[in-house]
């Protein structure tokens, strides 16, 4: 046998298995994984059927209340009747259509500047500048002949959005902020962030939010008030600051010190240093951690139907406890608000992935 039969004879016998072989030994290699495998695809399949069986074979399209009572599946009729109070909520009906169009503009506005191309100082300007002060304006009318809609009739979907988008939005830089006081070699500073950090993550957010609505009016002079909606969005953004400020802090802790060296070598300064060697290395570090709390955060909006305002899920409770329906569409509200939430929340988790990938093959 030549020198070069060797190597391919070696070469062919060490080859790597094929995917399908590969797949097979890890389904139905044992025992043990192929009891498994059968019994986890059984579940999966009984629990499918079930829910197939719920949702559509048995499930009413059309018709009353009454069509509903005698139906063993799902009552969308339920939804159909009652979709734009859950959506929007006390909103005016017949001005429904201005928190619809700032929804569909606030997502074409979002997808644009999932973009990397589109990045970049001008697009920052655009989000401050015109888009979020043009969906306020959109909602709360009272200018361009469009009528004033107070913030305590906002609800819905347009309110979970805002509250969650907005809160995290401002609360990323200043969390950012806070992560390079506690990381600072000055002690005045580094003791109030600290304090500040400790203090917001001590205590959980219905608290600061009871605070922020209830307490903080005490507080004001007579015949100052704050809107209740502002109170609410600051307490999110103080309580997101103090979570973001520690896991951008754990970013920063994996950056070698070696990078701030190279950057005083060429003469840089502290924060020329931080803004354009350290803080894009560590936030690419952290992307996974800060997206499952922007998700966590997304869910939580859920928290201030405590202090009077009317977020998505208390809209569809709220659609739940009408006299007509009362008793007949219960987990129909709940199944199509953990849809809604799930999409969004699996959206966000895909667009992570996504920056993980670009991060990795752009920055190495």
């Amino acid at each position: 046998m030549t020198e070069l039969q060797l190597v391919l004879g070696a070469t062919t016998s060490e080859a790597p298995p094929r995917p399908s072989s590969r797949w097979w030994q890890d389904w139905f290699g044992t025992p043990g994984n192929a009891l498994i495998t059968v019994l986890c695809s059984v579940s999966l399949l009984a629990i499918a059927w079930l829910a197939t069986q719920w949702l559509f074979l048995n499930a009413t399209f059309a018709g009353t209340p009454e069509d509903c009572k005698t139906a063993s599946g799902a009552c969308w009729p339920f939804l159909s009747a009652k979709l734009r109070y859950m959506a929007f909520g006390f909103y005016p009906f017949e001005q429904q259509w201005r928190p619809l169009l700032a929804l569909l503009v606030f997502m074409g506005a979002a997808v644009v500047s999932m973009v990397p191309r589109f990045w970049g100082r001008g697009l920052l300007l655009l989000w401050v500048v015109a888009i979020l002060p043009g969906l306020y304006a959109l909602m709360a009318g009272g200018i361009f002949g469009l009528p004033a809609v107070p913030t305590t009739q906002w609800g819905g979907l347009p309110l979970s959005f805002m509250l969650s988008f907005v809160g995290l939005a401002c609360a990323l830089p200043l969390g950012i902020l806070l992560a390079l006081s506690r990381a600072s070699e000055l002690p005045v500073i580094r003791v109030l962030a600290t304090c500040f950090i400790e203090i917001v993550r001590g205590v959980p957010l219905i608290s600061i939010l009871f605070m922020a609505t209830v307490m903080l009016p005490l507080f004001m002079p007579d015949g100052v008030t704050v809107d209740k909606l502002l109170r609410a969005q600051i307490a999110i953004i103080i309580f997101a600051a103090a979570y973001i400020a520690e896991i951008v802090r754990g970013g920063l802790q994996d950056v070698p010190k070696g990078q701030l060296e190279a950057g005083a070598a060429l003469g840089m300064g502290y924060w020329p240093v931080m803004f354009k060697i350290v803080l894009p290395q560590a936030i690419k570090k952290v992307i996974p951690p800060l997206v499952a709390l922007f998700i966590g955060f997304f869910q939580d909006t859920t928290l201030v139907t405590i202090v009077g305002l009317l977020d998505f899920l208390d809209t569809v409770r709220s659609a739940m406890r009408d006299p007509a329906w009362q008793g007949i569409a219960v987990l129909e509200g709940y199944v199509f608000a953990a849809a809604v939430y799930f999409t969004f929340s699996a959206l966000m988790g895909a667009y992570s992935r996504f920056l993980e990938r670009y991060f990795r093959t752009t920055h190495d």
